[in-house]
């Protein structure tokens, strides 16, 4: 598997996201779009990139935090505090995230990569609240899959959504981090918004079931065997939607 950093700026800060991708296949694929939790870029992130990539997709790891911000030790407290922050910037999390897209595709089509008609976005934990307002404020992806999402709901509640493309959520039952009534809120904007989405609950789940590590129950609870099950639905909506 190659990883390839990909530099950018942004409100005159500097950032650094990375392509994933298997350097065997030679045919052009699906370009996979993936804001990471609130780790960022660092080897924890492009070694889940690695696995959603398989010799299937070319994924292009956002970075909304800025230069070097994955490859440091944080606390909880400290990781809380940064994600929260973007969560909370509506400006950035889209022109952070349109940037952090436009230079990654630039350089998935220079490199002779990807197919650009069939471009998908995934997010997981807060970057799958990032994946959300993107597809909120028109983002043009086929198809968007958010795991474990945290902070579901749009920032600004006033706002008409303009969602483009498919969405399926796949989620914990007994995830505390975003329990349920987030969920159905986020169903109701959908519904409203005439989107086609589907939602999956998995029983007795807790959050950041695909973070490798994760053992904090019951709030984070990593599950091999969910995780890959999640992959596998991720993989039939992308077949289906790309």
């Amino acid at each position: 598997m190659a990883e390839k950093k990909v530099s950018y700026e942004y409100d005159g800060r500097k950032f650094e996201g990375m392509l994933v991708y298997d350097d065997s296949v030679t045919v052009k694929r699906p370009a996979v779009f993936m804001q990471p939790d609130w780790f960022g870029v660092c080897r924890h992130s492009a070694d889940m990139a690695q696995e959603v990539a398989g010799s299937d997709y070319v994924v292009m790891v956002a970075d909304m935090y800025g230069v070097g911000y994955g490859e440091r030790e944080k606390s909880e407290a400290e990781l809380l505090k940064s994600a929260q922050g973007v969560r909370g910037d509506l400006k950035l999390i889209l022109g952070c995230g349109a940037t952090a897209y436009a230079a990654l595709t630039a350089e998935a089509r220079q490199l002779g990569l990807i197919d650009p008609d069939k471009t998908g976005a995934i997010g997981f934990c807060m970057g799958g609240g990032f994946a959300l307002e993107q597809v909120r404020a028109g983002a043009d992806f086929k198809g968007t899959v958010v795991f474990h999402v945290t902070a579901p709901n749009p920032v600004d509640p006033g706002a008409k959504p303009n969602i483009k493309g498919r969405v399926l959520a796949l989620h914990g039952a007994a995830d505390p981090v975003t329990p349920k009534s987030m969920m159905d809120a986020l169903e109701a904007e959908m519904t409203e918004a005439k989107v086609d989405w589907q939602v999956m609950m998995f029983g007795h789940a807790a959050h950041s079931f695909c973070v490798k590590g994760a053992n904090n129950p019951p709030v984070q609870v990593y599950d091999e065997k969910l995780c890959q099950q999640s992959y596998r639905m991720m993989r039939d909506f992308f077949a289906q939607t790309l």
